[in-house]
C-alpha cells in the first residue's frame, strides 16, 4: 500500500461522515445514496468514529461492521497481554459446576494417595527403601515422558522452572524418600499422624505463596480436624513417638511446598504436565540411583511387591498428582487441602483390608469428627 493509499484509508475510517451532497462511492452498502446537505446555520456536528475506543483508530483497521466487531472482541485481550508472554490457562471452571468438578478431582486424588502407604509397605517386602523410592520415580517418569512425547507438549518456559524445582524436591524426591524410610520402622497407622497434619501445613504454605487469607472459622476447623486425626493416629500407634517421626515431619514440609507450588503452576500448565515434566527432569538422577540401589539392596520380587510398585508409580506418583493438582487449582489450595483430613482414615481402612492391621472402635468417632471439620472448612469463606 502506498503512502497516498494509507492516507486515504485513514481518512475514510477516522471521518465516516460523508461530504454533504456527495454520493457514496460505488460498491459499498451505501452506494447510490446521497448525504443530505447540512444548513449553513446548523450547529457543528461532533466527529464520530466507528470504534468506541480511540486507540482502535488505525490505518489498517477494518471498514465493515463484522470486522469491526471482531477487532473490538480481540483488542482487550491483546491490550492486557505482555509482549512475549504466554497465555494463562484456566485451571478450572467458575461457578457451581467448576467447583463441583474441582472437588471431585481433589477427592479422587485423596483416595489415590490413601493407598500410598499400604502399597509402599507391600513394595518394601521385596525391595529396599532406596530402591523403592528410585524405581517408583523412574517408572512414573517413563510413562510421563511417553505422554509428553505423544502430545508433543511444549518445553516449559524459563519462568516455570523454579516452581518445577520445588515440585521435584517435594513430590518426586522428598516425600517418597522420607515416607519410605519412615515406613521401614513405623506402621502405616503411625505414619498417618503426619498425613493428618498435611492439610493444615498445605493451607499455611498456600496462604503465604498465593497471598490468600482464609477466615478465622476456616483455621479453627482446620486445627480441630488436624487435632482429631493426630489423636486418633497416636492412639492407633500406642501414643509413643518413634524415630520415624523425623522422617515424617520432613516429608510433611516438603510435600506441602510441592503441593502449593504445583497448584500454582497449573494456572499456566496442564496438571499432568506439571508432574510429568518434574518426573522427566529428575530422570538423570533417579535412573542411576535406581541402578545403584538395586545392586546394593536385596531384591525379592513377588506379585505383591510388583503390585505395590505399580501403584506408587502410576497411581500415587503420576495419575493421583494430576487429578490432585487440577482439583487444587479449581477450588483453591486451602480448601482442597482440607479434604486430605480424610486421607489418614482411609489409609487405616486400607491397612486393615490389605495389611491385616487391627482397627479399634475409635475409628467411627474420629471419622465423624473429621467429616464435620471438612464440612465447615468447605463452607467457610476465604
Amino acid at each position: 500500500m502506498t503512502g497516498k493509499d494509507s492516507a486515504t484509508r485513514t481518512d475514510a475510517i477516522a471521518v465516516p461522515i460523508a461530504t454533504p451532497g456527495v454520493s457514496a462511492p460505488g460498491g459499498g452498502p451505501d452506494a447510490g445514496l446521497t448525504t443530505p446537505a447540512v444548513p449553513a446555520d446548523a450547529p457543528p456536528v461532533p466527529a464520530v468514529t466507528p470504534y468506541p475506543d480511540p486507540s482502535l483508530e488505525t490505518a489498517t483497521g477494518p471498514t465493515d461492521a463484522a470486522s469491526a466487531n471482531a477487532t473490538r472482541a480481540d483488542t482487550p485481550q491483546a491490550d492486557t497481554t505482555q509482549v512475549g508472554a504466554e497465555p494463562v490457562r484456566a485451571a478450572g471452571g467458575t461457578g457451581p459446576t467448576g467447583a463441583r468438578l474441582g472437588t471431585l478431582l481433589a477427592v479422587l486424588g485423596v483416595a489415590t494417595f490413601s493407598l500410598t502407604f499400604p502399597a509402599t509397605a507391600w513394595a518394601l517386602k521385596g525391595l529396599g527403601p532406596w530402591s523403592t523410592m528410585a524405581i517408583r520415580s523412574v517408572l512414573a517418569a517413563l510413562v510421563a515422558g511417553g505422554c509428553l512425547l505423544a502430545v508433543r507438549a511444549p518445553f516449559p518456559a524459563r519462568r516455570h522452572w523454579p516452581g518445577l524445582a520445588v515440585v521435584v524436591g517435594g513430590i518426586v524426591i522428598g516425600f517418597p524418600l522420607f515416607t519410605t524410610l519412615a515406613l521401614e520402622t513405623s506402621s502405616t497407622a503411625h505414619a498417618a499422624v503426619v498425613v493428618g497434619l498435611l492439610p493444615l501445613t498445605t493451607a499455611a504454605f498456600g496462604a503465604v505463596r498465593t497471598g490468600a487469607r482464609p477466615s478465622r472459622v476456616f483455621w479453627i476447623a482446620a486445627v480441630v480436624g488436624a487435632a482429631v486425626v493426630i489423636t486418633f493416629a497416636l492412639q492407633q500407634s500406642g501414643g509413643e513417638p518413634t524415630i520415624a517421626d523425623l522422617y515424617l515431619f520432613a516429608a510433611l514440609l516438603v510435600c506441602a511446598a510441592g503441593y502449593t507450588e504445583g497448584a500454582t503452576l497449573t494456572r499456566e500448565l496442564p496438571g499432568w504436565q506439571v508432574i510429568g515434566w518434574a518426573l522427566v527432569c529428575c530422570l538423570p538422577l533417579t535412573l542411576p540411583a535406581a541402578a545403584v540401589a538395586l545392586a546394593v539392596e536385596p531384591v525379592n520380587l513377588t506379585a505383591q511387591v510388583v503390585a505395590g510398585m505399580v501403584w506408587v508409580s502410576m497411581g500415587s506418583q503420576f495419575v493421583g498428582m494430576y487429578v490432585w493438582y487440577r482439583g487444587m487449582a479449581a477450588i483453591g489450595v486451602a480448601k482442597a487441602s482440607q479434604l486430605q483430613l480424610a486421607q489418614p482414615l482411609l489409609t487405616l481402612v486400607w491397612s486393615v483390608l490389605l495389611l491385616g492391621e487391627h482397627l479399634t472402635l475409635a475409628a467411627p468417632l474420629a471419622a465423624v469428627g473429621v467429616l464435620v471439620c471438612i464440612g465447615v472448612t468447605q463452607r467457610a469463606r476465604s
